[in-house]
């Protein structure tokens, strides 16, 4: 098991910055829209 997940952190290195960052940007809207209604 874990040479897969080697195997697949190999292979994804290149796109996997982009792949963090989107889901930061997803937790971040999401906690943006769950405390919109209180700001309002």
């Amino acid at each position: 098991m874990l040479n897969d997940l080697k195997q697949i952190c190999a292979r994804s290195s290149a796109t996997l910055p982009q792949d963090a960052a989107g889901a930061i940007a997803l937790v971040v809207m999401l906690l943006v829209g769950l405390h919109l209604p209180g700001l309002v």
